[in-house]
C-alpha cells in the first residue's frame, strides 16, 4: 500500500529539486542531495546528467517509481550511465498527473530545435488547465499528465532566439507555484516564480555551483550555502560563470512587492536543520511553539505531574519550545517521549483496512504506557488535516490510562485547500471545515479534555518578516495570492480523489 494512506491526517509537499552544473560525477552530489531531500516526495525518483564530448553532448537519464534507494540501488547507475559534469534531478509526490505512472516521474526531457531540455519543478501551476488546452489544440502532443510538461511546450513553441530568452518567455506565461531546475546542452537554469512560494537555495561545492530545495541537501555534502533565489529570479550557471566564480540572473516582469512565501513550510514541510527563507526552520518552529503556549497554555496544581509528548517526528522541535515557554510562566511542565514512531514501514506491507481503522495509526505509533498512565498529558502537533489519524491517536493514547488528555496544534485550522504545491483535500474532507471552525465540536470530535489552535496572527508573528505578512496562508484564510481557475479547482479535487484516497 501506499504510505499516503498511513499518514493521512498529514499534508504532502509535492517533490524536491537538486541541480549542479560543473562537478565531475555530477550524479553522486544529485543522488546525496535527493537523499537529503527525500522527505519532499517519496513516489518516484530520477536524474539526468549532461555528458559533453568533442563529437556530441548527450542527456543520460535514470527515473523510475519508489524511494531514491530503490531506484538507485545499483551502483553502476550512477557511474556508468549518469556521466557527466552537469544534471538534475527529483523525487516526487504527485499533485497532478497520476500519481503511479511512470511517465510522469521527473525530470522530463525533450530534444527541439535548439537541442535537448530537461526539467525538474516543485510546485503547482494554477492556469493549467486552459494552458494544456491551448496547446492540445494548436497541435501539442502530450507524454504525461503533469503540469510540468506544458513549461517544456511552452519554452519549444517559443520564437525567441536563445533558450534563455525562451525560458524567460514561457515563465511569464505560466501562473502559480514553481521552482525549477532547467538543464540544457550548455546551462543550468534556476527559477523561481514571482511570489517566492516554494524554498530554493543556492550553494556551491568546490568550482561547482548547485541548487536544491533546502539547505540539509547541501550539509551532506558539504556545499557552502550562498543564498536563496529570490522570487522571480531566473539564475543561469554556465561555463562562464564558473570562470568568473559567479552567477548570472535576470528578473520576470512585474514581481509583486510581497512575496509569498508557503508558510507550512516553516509549519511542517521543510526540515528543522534547513534554512528556508533566509531562516532556521529550527528556530523558527520552536518560537512557533512557544506561541502555543503563550496563548494556550495547559495549566497544572503543584501535585499533577504534566508531561509534554510530541507526534513524531514533525512536531517535535514545535513541543521543545511549547515546553520551555510553559517552563517560563511558571507551569511545571516535562517533555517526555510518549509515542515511539516506527521508522521502518516499507511500502507494499499488507493493507491495514484487512483488519481495522485503528491498526493504521497502530503500525506507525505506539505509547509509552508507563509516562502517560495518571498524567495529566498535552499533546502537541503540527496540524490536522482530516482528523482520522488524530483522533485514533488520541484513542491510543486513552489506551493508556492518563488522567487527561489536551491537544495543541502549532498553525490555525485549516479550512481550505492549498493550489500551489501542498496536498490538502477538498474543504469537505477537511477536519476544520467538516466542524465549520467550531473548537468546541472539533473538541468533542477528538475526545479530548482541552484543544486549542495557535492562532493565524501569533503564527505570523512567529515567521521572520511576518508582520509585513508577506506569506501565503490561504489554507487558513481562504485569501489566495493568485486566481485560480475553477476548472484548476475541480482537477484538483479529481486528483486527490483518484490519485491518493
Amino acid at each position: 500500500m501506499r504510505e499516503a494512506n498511513l499518514k493521512i491526517n498529514k499534508p504532502k509537499t509535492f517533490c524536491g529539486i537538486v541541480g549542479i552544473y560543473g562537478a565531475e560525477n555530477a550524479s553522486n552530489f544529485i543522488y546525496y542531495g535527493l537523499n537529503a531531500l527525500q522527505h519532499r516526495g517519496q513516489e518516484a525518483a530520477g536524474i539526468v546528467t549532461r555528458e559533453k564530448t568533442p563529437e556530441k553532448t548527450a542527456f543520460n537519464v535514470h527515473k523510475s517509481t519508489g524511494l531514491i534507494s530503490d531506484v538507485f540501488k545499483d551502483e553502476r547507475i550512477l557511474t556508468e550511465v549518469l556521466r557527466g559534469n552537469a544534471g538534475i534531478g527529483h523525487n516526487r509526490y504527485s499533485t497532478t498527473g497520476a500519481a503511479e505512472s511512470r511517465k510522469n516521474v521527473q525530470p522530463i526531457i525533450v530534444n527541439y530545435r535548439e537541442g535537448n531540455l530537461a526539467i525538474a519543478h516543485n510546485g503547482n501551476l494554477t492556469n493549467s488547465h486552459r494552458l494544456r488546452d491551448e496547446l492540445t489544440e494548436s497541435g501539442t502532443i502530450f507524454q504525461t499528465t503533469t503540469d510540468t510538461e506544458i513549461i517544456l511546450h511552452l519554452i519549444a513553441k517559443s520564437q525567441k532566439e536563445t533558450i534563455i530568452e525562451q525560458v524567460y518567455e514561457a515563465l511569464q506565461i505560466v501562473k502559480g507555484a514553481f521552482s525549477l531546475v532547467i538543464l540544457t546542452d550548455n546551462q543550468l537554469i534556476v527559477a523561481r516564480d514571482p511570489y517566492g512560494f516554494r524554498p530554493l537555495s543556492l550553494g556551491k561545492i568546490g568550482n561547482a555551483f548547485i541548487a536544491a530545495s533546502e539547505t540539509c541537501a547541501f550539509d551532506i555534502l558539504g556545499a557552502e550555502y550562498l543564498r536563496d533565489v529570490e522570487p522571480g529570479e531566473m539564475v543561469i550557471i554556465d561555463d562562464d560563470a564558473l570562470a568568473a566564480g559567479e552567477v548570472h540572473s535576470m528578473f520576470l516582469p512585474d514581481i509583486p512587492k510581497q512575496s509569498r512565501h508557503c508558510i507550512f513550510e516553516y509549519i511542517y514541510f521543510s526540515r528543522p536543520d534547513s534554512k528556508i527563507f533566509g531562516e532556521s526552520v529550527d528556530k523558527v518552529r520552536r518560537k512557533i511553539g512557544k506561541g502555543l503556549a503563550e496563548e494556550s497554555p495547559v495549566q497544572n496544581d503543584e501535585d499533577e505531574k504534566l508531561v509534554v509528548i510530541s507526534v513524531p517526528d514533525s512536531s517535535n522541535t514545535a513541543t521543545l519550545g511549547f515546553v520551555s515557554q510553559s517552563l517560563k510562566m511558571g507551569i511545571k511542565a516535562k517533555f517526555e517521549i510518549g509515542l515511539i514512531r516506527s521508522h521502518y514501514i516499507g511500502r507494499t506491507f499488507i493493507q491495514p483496512n484487512q483488519y481495522s481503522r485503528d491498526l493504521k495509526v497502530k503500525i506507525k505509533f505506539n505509547t509509552v504506557k508507563g509516562v502517560l498512565k495518571g498524567r495529566k498529558v498535552v499533546i502537541v502537533d503540527d496540524s490536522i488535516v482530516r482528523g482520522t489519524t488524530s483522533k485514533q491517536l488520541v484513542k491510543l493514547i486513552r489506551e493508556a490510562e492518563p488522567a487527561e488528555v489536551h491537544f495543541r496544534v502549532s498553525s490555525p485550522p485549516i479550512m481550505h485547500p492549498c493550489y500551489y504545491g501542498m496536498d490538502f483535500p477538498s474543504e469537505g474532507e477537511l477536519f476544520a471545515n467538516q466542524q465549520d471552525g467550531d473548537l468546541e465540536a472539533m473538541r468533542k470530535e477528538l475526545n479530548v479534555d482541552s484543544l486549542s489552535y495557535l492562532s493565524l496572527e501569533k503564527l505570523l508573528d512567529s515567521v521572520p518578516g511576518g508582520e509585513h505578512k508577506n506569506y501565503c496562508t490561504a489554507c487558513f484564510s481562504g485569501q489566495y495570492p493568485t486566481e485560480v481557475e475553477i476548472n484548476r479547482k475541480e482537477e484538483f479535487e479529481a486528483n486527490i480523489n483518484e490519485a491518493r484516497y
